[in-house]
C-alpha cells in the first residue's frame, strides 16, 4: 500500500524495560511521596488518602507473590472490574510487576440494567483465571452472568511470597504482555489489544519529549476509567514516570455527577487536566460562572488535553479566554491523536497549538504515520515501538490491521493541513466505517458534520447521530442539553419527552439547522431533518462510551425505527420530537464471537 510518510525529527530518547521500573524507581527515591490519592467514601466531604510509592510497590510485590501462588500465568490474565481507586492500582501493578497480564474492564458492564451479554463475550475472548471485583453487588453480577469464572473481591488484601514476585519481575522484557484493553467497539465486536511493556514505556517517553514543560512534576485530578487507554495508559504511567500525585475524582462529566469534579478541583490545583469534549463544555460553564475556582484551576495549570473526540471550536476558545483572563496567560488546547493499538498517544501538536484548527499535530518521536489511498480519501496508518503486536488470541483480526509494510492501519481518515507545507501537521477527518455515501455517491465526513452541528447549537445540541446512508439527503438524531432546553422552554422541571415536545425548543433546533445550513450547504454537510430524542444516549447498551460520546454505530442500529420515521418527512427542514417508537434492542453482541486464533 503505497502513500505519504511523515515521521519526527526528533530521534526517541532510550526508555524503560518496564513501567516496573519507574515505581521501583520512585519507591527509593521517594518513598513516602503521595503516589495515588482518593476520597475515602468518594464524597467530597471526606478527606484524601494515599498510597505512597514506597506502600506501592510494597504492594505489589505481596499481591503479586499471591497470584503466582494462585496459578496467574501470562497465558491465564486477570480480569479487572472496579472503579478507580488505590485497591485497583495495587492490583494493577501487581500483576504487572510479576508478568501477568490484566484486562480492565468497564464498571458498565456490570451495572444493574447492562446486557449481560456483552460481559460473557468479552470474557470470552479474555479467557482469564480469575476476575478482580472487589464491590459486592458488581461481584455478584459478575458471577450470575460468568459462572464458569472464579470472581475475588479481596485480592487487594491477600499478601504472598515477595521474594517470588521478585524473580518475576527480573524476568519481565520489553515484549512482556501488560495489559489486554478492549475497543469500544464503534466499527464491529470489541477487539483485545495487547499492550506490551514496550508500548506503554516507549509511549512515555515520547509524551514527554514531545510535552517537556507539561509533564513534569505531574499533578493530576482525573475522572477517566482506567479500563480505557487515555487515562489507564497516558494518564496511569505519566504519574508514574514522573513522580507525580494522581487525585482520583469521583465526578463524571453529567448532570449532578460534575459537580463532585467541580469540588475536587476547587480543592487541587492540577498541572496538567485531562477530560473528554463534554467535561471540558461543563468545565467552561463552571470556570465562567465560579472566579474562584478559575483561580485555582487555573494556579498551576500547564497544559489542556483533550480525550475521546474533537473538542468543539467554541469550547476550545472559551477555554484560551478563561486562562488568559484568570491568570494572565493562555493554557495550551493540546489535541493528541492515538488509538487503543498505539497506547495510545502516536502525534500530537508541538509547541503552540492552533485555536481555531483541530490539529492533531505531527507524529511524536519513534513513529511514523503514513497516509495511505483508502477510496476517494486517506487512512492514517501508524508504526512504532508504541503500536500493538496484534489483537489477544485472534490471528484473523491480527491480520486483517496491518499493511504489507507493518503499518497498523487504524480505520481512521485523515489529511495534511496543508499538503504543500507538512509541518503544519494532520486533521483527523473521521472514521472510515462511519462515514458512508448519500445515493449521489459521495461521501460523508460523519465526525466533522457531526462537530459542525454541535458548534452550531452553542450548548444546545449535546451530541448527534448523523443519518443519510443511501439517502438523498442527511438528517440527525439530536440529544439536546437539557438545562440548555429548560431555560428556552421556561419549563425548568420539564423531563425529555416534555421538552423534546414544546414548540419553542423546535424552533430552537430549527434555527440551529438553518445556522448550520447556511455554513454547510454542500449535500455532504447540509442536514434537511433532525429528530430531538426524548431520551439520553443509553449507557447500559453501548451507546453512550466511557468517553461520553455516542457510538454512532450502536445508536443507528438501536434507533432504526427512528431513522426510519425521520425520511418519512416531507419538509425541507423539519424539526419534530421522537414518536412513540420502541428502540430495536441492542444487537451489539448477537453476532458470534471470532473463532480465536493460534
Amino acid at each position: 500500500m503505497s502513500g505519504r510518510v511523515v515521521t519526527s525529527a526528533l530521534p526517541l530518547a532510550p526508555y524503560a524495560a518496564c513501567i516496573g521500573d519507574d515505581l521501583v524507581r520512585w519507591a527509593g527515591e521517594a518513598p513516602h511521596r503521595p503516589f495515588i490519592r482518593e476520597r475515602a467514601d468518594g464524597s467530597t466531604h471526606s478527606p484524601w488518602r494515599s498510597l505512597t510509592f514506597g506502600a506501592a510497590l510494597a504492594r505489589a510485590r505481596g499481591i503479586g507473590g499471591a497470584l503466582l501462588e494462585a496459578g496467574f500465568s501470562a497465558e491465564e490474565p486477570l480480569a479487572i472490574v472496579a472503579e478507580n481507586g488505590i485497591d485497583h492500582a495495587v492490583v494493577a501493578l501487581a500483576a504487572l510487576h510479576v508478568g501477568v497480564p490484566i484486562g480492565p474492564l468497564s464498571t458498565g458492564y456490570a451495572r444493574a440494567d447492562a446486557d449481560p451479554r456483552r460481559l460473557q463475550t468479552l470474557l470470552d475472548v479474555l479467557r482469564p483465571k480469575a476476575v478482580y471485583a472487589p464491590d459486592e453487588r458488581v461481584a455478584a453480577r459478575i458471577a450470575a452472568a460468568v459462572p464458569a469464572i472464579p470472581v475475588i473481591r479481596d485480592l487487594a488484601r491477600r499478601n504472598g511470597d515477595p521474594a517470588r514476585a521478585d524473580a518475576a519481575f527480573a524476568r519481565i522484557t520489553p515484549d512482556t504482555v501488560a495489559k489486554i484493553l478492549f475497543t469500544s467497539g464503534s466499527t464491529g465486536l470489541p477487539k483485545g489489544v495487547i499492550t506490551t511493556q514496550r508500548m506503554m514505556c516507549a509511549n512515555q517517553t515520547m509524551l514527554a519529549q514531545a510535552w517537556p514543560h507539561v509533564t513534569r512534576n505531574p499533578v493530576l485530578v482525573d475522572w477517566m476509567p482506567w479500563s480505557h487507554v487515555a487515562s489507564g495508559n497516558k494518564v496511569f504511567n505519566l504519574v508514574l514516570r514522573h513522580g507525580g500525585t494522581l487525585y482520583v475524582d469521583a465526578g463524571r462529566p453529567l448532570p449532578g455527577a460534575f459537580a463532585t469534579t467541580v469540588a475536587n478541583l476547587r480543592e487541587i490545583a492540577p498541572t496538567v487536566y485531562f477530560t473528554v469534549p463534554r467535561g471540558y463544555a461543563l468545565l467552561a460553564e463552571s470556570l465562567a460562572t465560579d472566579a474562584e475556582l478559575a483561580q485555582s484551576f487555573f494556579s498551576q495549570l500547564r497544559g489542556l488535553v483533550n480525550a475521546g473526540a474533537s473538542i468543539p471550536s467554541d469550547v476550545r476558545r472559551q477555554m484560551l479566554w478563561l486562562s488568559a483572563s484568570t491568570g494572565g496567560k493562555t493554557i495550551p488546547v493540546i489535541s493528541p491523536y492515538g488509538a487503543t493499538e498505539t497506547a495510545p498517544m502516536a502525534s500530537a501538536v508541538w509547541g503552540d497549538p492552533q485555536p481555531d484548527v483541530e490539529s492533531i499535530g505531527l507524529p511524536v518521536p519513534g513513529v511514523e504515520i503514513k497516509l495511505a489511498p483508502f477510496e476517494d480519501r486517506l487512512e492514517i496508518c501508524v508504526r512504532g515501538p508504541n503500536v500493538t503486536p496484534g489483537y489477544w488470541r485472534n490471528a484473523a483480526a491480527t491480520a486483517a490491521a496491518f499493511d504489507e509494510q507493518g503499518y497498523y492501519k487504524t480505520g481512521d481518515a485523515g489529511d495534511f493541513i496543508d499538503p504543500d507545507r507538512p509541518a503544519r501537521g494532520l486533521v483527523f477527518r473521521g472514521r472510515l466505517a462511519e462515514n458512508f455515501k448519500l445515493s449521489s455517491g459521495t461521501w460523508v465526513n460523519v465526525g466533522a458534520v457531526r462537530v459542525a452541528l454541535i458548534e452550531a447549537g452553542g450548548g444546545l445540541v449535546e451530541d448527534a447521530v448523523i443519518t443519510g446512508r443511501d439517502r438523498d439527503d442527511l438528517g440527525a438524531l439530536v440529544f439536546f442539553g437539557l438545562e440548555r432546553a429548560r431555560q428556552i422552554t421556561g419549563v425548568l422541571d420539564g423531563d425529555r419527552a416534555a421538552l423534546a415536545a414544546h414548540p419553542a425548543l423546535r424552533a430552537a433546533v430549527g434555527r440551529v439547522l438553518a445556522a448550520h445550513n447556511e455554513v454547510y450547504r454542500s449535500s455532504t454537510t447540509r442536514i434537511a431533518k433532525a429528530i430531538l430524542q426524548t431520551d439520553g444516549p443509553d449507557r447500559s447498551s453501548g451507546e453512550l462510551t466511557d468517553k461520553g460520546t455516542v457510538n454512532q454505530r450502536i445508536a443507528l442500529e438501536r434507533r432504526a425505527a427512528l431513522v426510519a420515521a425521520l425520511y418519512e418527512l416531507q419538509s425541507t427542514l423539519a424539526v419534530i420530537a421522537a414518536p412513540s417508537l420502541a428502540l430495536e434492542p441492542n444487537r451489539y453482541f448477537r453476532d458470534p464471537v471470532p473463532a480465536p486464533g493460534p
